[in-house]
């Protein structure tokens, strides 16, 4: 059976731009998975994992004009919003080899013998290891910061988990730009190249998560193909962690007082939050709980005028722009649903952004339960609201997500019960701002409560790194026999409780 070619599209088009590479066969799978597992032993030295993050950064700038070129040509997402996009992932490579030098993220714990200890306590060395190879799947809606060079791959690489990555379908040829920068970073570092490894194709991502050798997996995407893997890594002879994102509606809570106080610039800045980057981010504000009465019409007008003024844009590929035009058509003919804009078709290649109203009452009494899901693209939902009860009973009935958004005023009597009531719903809960934007740092967490997220980990920030690892104790070891990073003497200066 001959091999299925994989073709880059533009997206501005629909039309195929060239053939990238062929589907991985599941034999080509499993040499991928071999050659990675049997670079993990490279991968121990931190000295030389540090080196390899800031290499692969350093190429990734010194070649970004032709990687921004391809990402765009492959997503229409445009030069201004990927330029940010590579300065993004370079700065989380570079942060990643910060992380490894200072070694804190090895959680050194040392307990000595204590025989008068109740139970008596022996010789205690407490580490983490790296898990063996990492499974990678990329997003389709950042090419480079949650793909190939992206934060599971930058995470994974730092815990000293080689990986093998399966390519988004969206963007093949800049997967394979950017996985070639990366192994070239590891041939001039003195690693071997397939501590990362590209393959493609959908039978190819099954096949890597049931793959023996692989030990963990980090997911970008669906909920539905998110769930097949996750059900897929749980199902195997040795189930492994399997760290996915796979949807969120980031609900946003706008109180009476805050619209009395500035409906319009509430208004104008979830415009441009839903409606950024063709309203493909992950945080995108899909759900907004807004009052009934005059300010919240101010509020609703401001949206209206912003969202109007909108152009319309090309998604990242058409099969998503056909479930956004469906999608939304279905949601705007529910009863009771209006549409103040209205979101859908905008052209042969494009969509037009808009906003749908309806009364949370009706969302109370379980009718139109698809205005609770996700839909990706420039669009939101807004409840109005009569009542504090019908705020409550609404937020009852969300599902998990990545982010909450609490829109108060200076003095409200609403604000601290209503963050108390955002904060089980999310992984984030913000305070007058908006979920679009994720800074790479250490306090940051990107997950959420199931769907947003199949565990409790961040696929950004430092902590990252903790998924791809576990804790090793040795118990009255003696010293030549330990780690390095154990001994009595710390000859590499590390952190220790």
């Amino acid at each position: 059976m001959a091999a299925e070619p994989v073709w880059s599209v533009d997206p501005r088009t629909g039309k195929p731009r060239e053939q990238v590479a062929v589907e991985a066969t599941a034999e080509e799978i499993d040499r991928a998975v071999r050659a990675a597992s049997a670079a993990r032993e490279a991968l121990a030295d931190r000295t030389a994992r540090a080196a390899l993050l800031r290499a692969a950064a350093d190429l990734l700038d010194e070649a970004g004009e032709h990687v921004i070129e391809a990402a765009d040509a492959e997503t229409a997402l445009g030069p201004v919003r990927l330029t940010g996009e590579l300065a993004r992932t370079t700065a989380q490579l570079r942060s990643f080899a910060d992380v490894v030098d200072e070694g804190s993220f090895l959680d050194v714990r040392i307990d000595l013998p204590d025989p008068t200890a109740i139970p008596p306590r022996p010789d205690l060395r407490r580490w983490k290891i790296p898990l063996g190879v990492v499974a990678v799947y990329a997003a389709s809606n950042f090419p480079l910061a949650f793909s190939v060079p992206g934060g599971d791959t930058a995470s994974a690489l730092a815990a000293g988990c080689p990986v093998v990555i399966k390519a988004h379908p969206d963007h093949p040829a800049t997967s394979e730009l950017c996985a070639s920068l990366l192994r070239r970073a590891a041939a001039a570092v003195g690693l071997p190249e397939d501590v990362v490894v590209l393959v493609h194709g959908f039978d190819a991502g099954v096949e890597l998560v049931r793959h023996p050798l692989v030990a963990a997996a980090g997911f970008t995407g669906s909920v539905r193909g998110g769930r097949a893997l996750f059900d897929a890594a749980a199902a195997r002879p040795v189930p492994i962690p399997f760290h996915g994102e796979l949807g969120s509606l980031n609900p946003v809570v706008i109180t009476g007082a805050a619209a009395e106080e500035r409906a319009a610039e509430i208004g104008a800045g979830l415009a441009a939050s839903m409606t950024m980057g063709q309203g493909q981010f992950c945080t995108k504000p899909g759900f907004v709980l807004a009052p009934t009465g005059e300010a919240g019409d101010r509020f609703v007008s401001a949206v209206t005028d912003a969202v109007s003024e909108t152009e319309p844009g090309v998604m990242l590929d058409h099969r998503m722009r056909g479930s956004f035009v469906t999608g939304t058509q279905e949601r705007a003919e529910l009863p009771g649903v209006t549409a103040p804009v209205l979101p859908g078709s905008g052209g042969e290649h494009t969509v037009n952004a808009g906003f749908l109203t309806v009364d949370a009452a009706a969302l109370l009494k379980g009718e139109h339960d698809a205005l609770l899901e996700e839909c990706f693209g420039p669009v939101t939902v807004v409840a109005r609201y009569d009542s504090r009860e019908e705020i409550t009973g609404v937020l009852s009935r969300l599902p998990g997500n990545l982010t909450a958004t609490l829109q108060m005023a200076e003095e409200d009597p609403d604000a601290a019960g209503l963050l108390a009531e955002l904060t089980p719903l999310a992984g984030r809960v913000l305070v007058n701002g908006w979920p679009t934007g994720v800074a790479v740092a250490g306090a940051q967490h990107h997950g959420g409560p199931y769907p947003a997220t199949t565990s409790t980990s961040t696929s950004v920030g430092a902590t990252a790194i903790e998924r791809w690892l576990r804790p090793v104790t040795y118990q009255s070891t003696p010293q030549h026999l330990l780690p390095p990073e154990l001994r009595d003497d710390n000859p590499l200066g590390l952190p220790r409780r």
